[in-house]
């Protein structure tokens, strides 16, 4: 009876945010598609089992993997204050190519993340959900001259499912977008949907490889981003 009971709310997680997706998409029929590569590498170092800190180096293209998009380094850490309860915070200096306008060229720009997460496991399934405050600027670029910050509340579930026996886990996520920015539109701006694996290597690392859909909300064309994502990771842990 437990058991039928969690298998039914799995159902109805998974049921609600399939209704969330047909929901945003209702009513745009007219949109601009493209194709995108997000490459990564990173190093993870678990200090114990409270604390955790990564070091990441991205490499994104756009233009149907034609162009390069960005490509920045980061540094997050996350700290486990509750079984299950996550703090996290991360940095990221970003270097962004800016190909469209009459002024082009790589641009600088900062952004700063803090992260409240939650996972529990149920029979096979894992389930996560993570609350982000985001906020992004041009480096160089005063509020004077039109620059204002870019923040954005993140809203992201996920769930991954435990095959016995078999290396290549699949999971999924869903992720909704708060946009809040002086002198612009304001509101939820596109969302995300993931669906990936994980391939763990013994003494090498984890190879993760991902489909992306990304979407745009509440524009007149809205654009449909199709990313196709490849990541590696090593994970040292302190043995004291």
């Amino acid at each position: 009876m437990k058991l039928f009971k969690k298998r039914r709310s799995l159902f109805v997680l998974i049921l609600l945010l399939s209704v969330l997706c047909v929901n945003i998409n209702y009513g745009q029929t007219d949109d601009t598609s493209d194709w995108a590569s997000w490459n990564t590498i990173g190093f993870k170092y678990k200090l114990n089992k409270k604390w955790s800190f990564a070091l990441e180096e991205q490499l994104r293209f756009k233009e149907d993997i034609s162009v390069i998009d960005e490509y920045f380094t980061q540094l997050e850490a996350e700290y486990e204050f509750f079984k299950n309860f996550s703090l996290g915070a991360g940095l990221r200096y970003i270097r962004e190519n800016d190909n469209q306008g009459n002024v082009q060229g790589y641009e600088n720009h900062f952004r700063f993340n803090f992260d409240l997460s939650y996972k529990h496991k149920i029979d096979r399934f894992t389930l996560g959900y993570r609350l982000r405050y985001q906020n992004k600027n041009e480096l160089g670029v005063s509020s004077n001259d039109g620059d204002y910050a870019n923040q954005n509340i993140r809203l992201k579930t996920s769930l991954k499912y435990n095959i016995k026996k078999w290396p290549l886990d699949p999971k999924f996520s869903a992720e909704l977008f708060n946009h809040f920015e002086k002198e612009d539109d304001n509101g939820f701006s596109k969302y995300r949907l993931t669906f990936g694996t994980d391939y763990d290597i013994k003494n090498f690392g984890k190879i993760g490889l991902f489909y992306r859909m990304e979407k745009e909300l509440n524009v007149d064309i809205p654009e449909t981003t199709n990313i196709i994502g490849l990541k590696y990771t090593y994970t040292l842990k302190n043995k004291k």
